[in-house]
C-alpha cells in the first residue's frame, strides 16, 4: 500500500474506533434519540457504515473504469481543502444527502452488530487500497456530492473528516441523553 494511504487508513480507523467506543459508552441509550427528529448515537454509527459502504462500492467500480478517470488538478485540491475546513467548523451541520438519507432505516442494529459490520467493510476498504495502482495516485476518482472530485487521497481525508465531524455530533447526543 502507498505510505500516504497507509497513514490515512490508521488516522480512519483511530477516529472511527473512537467514535464506536463513544457510543459504545452510552449503553442502552446508544439507541434513545436526542430529540425529535435527531439521530440516537447508533444512528450516526450506521450512518458513517452506510456512508462507508457506498464510498467503497464506488472506488471499487471507479477503479476498473480507470482510463476514464481525468487527472487531479488545483481545482480539485482546493475544493478538497474547503469540504475539510467545512467539517470541521463545530456550528456547521450538513444535510446527508437525499440518497444516503433514504438508505437510512427507522431504527439501528445492536451496536456490535454495526461494529462488526464495519470492519467487514472496513477490511475491503484496506485490500482496496492495498492493491489501489499507483498510476491512479493522481486521478480524480470518487465523486463527493458537494466538492465534486477527489483523488483517493482526497476521499481518505474526507472519510476521516466525515467520522471527526460526526464525532462532535456523538459528544452533542451524549449530553442530552445522559441527563
Amino acid at each position: 500500500m502507498n505510505y500516504r494511504l497507509s497513514i490515512r487508513l490508521e488516522q480512519l480507523e483511530c477516529a472511527t474506533e473512537r467514535l464506536i467506543q463513544s457510543a459504545e459508552a452510552l449503553g442502552e441509550r446508544a439507541h434513545q434519540s436526542p430529540g425529535p427528529g435527531k439521530w440516537s448515537a447508533a444512528q450516526v454509527v450506521q450512518h458513517l457504515l452506510i456512508s462507508e459502504t457506498g464510498i467503497n462500492q464506488y472506488l471499487e467500480k471507479k477503479v476498473l473504469e480507470a482510463e476514464g478517470l481525468q487527472h487531479a488538478g488545483l481545482g480539485h485540491f482546493l475544493r478538497s481543502r474547503v469540504l475539510r475546513v467545512l467539517l470541521r467548523v463545530p456550528f456547521l451541520r450538513f444535510k446527508a444527502p437525499t440518497y444516503l438519507a433514504s438508505k437510512m432505516p427507522v431504527s439501528a442494529p445492536p451496536l456490535p452488530q454495526l461494529r462488526q459490520q464495519w470492519a467487514s467493510v472496513r477490511r475491503r476498504l484496506e485490500q482496496l487500497l492495498n492493491e489501489y495502482p499507483e498510476h491512479l495516485m493522481r486521478r480524480a476518482i470518487f465523486r463527493h456530492p458537494r466538492s465534486g472530485m477527489l483523488t483517493i487521497a482526497q476521499t481518505l481525508d474526507f472519510m476521516v473528516d466525515h467520522v471527526l465531524h460526526h464525532q462532535k455530533q456523538l459528544e452533542r447526543i451524549a449530553k442530552v441523553v445522559k441527563l
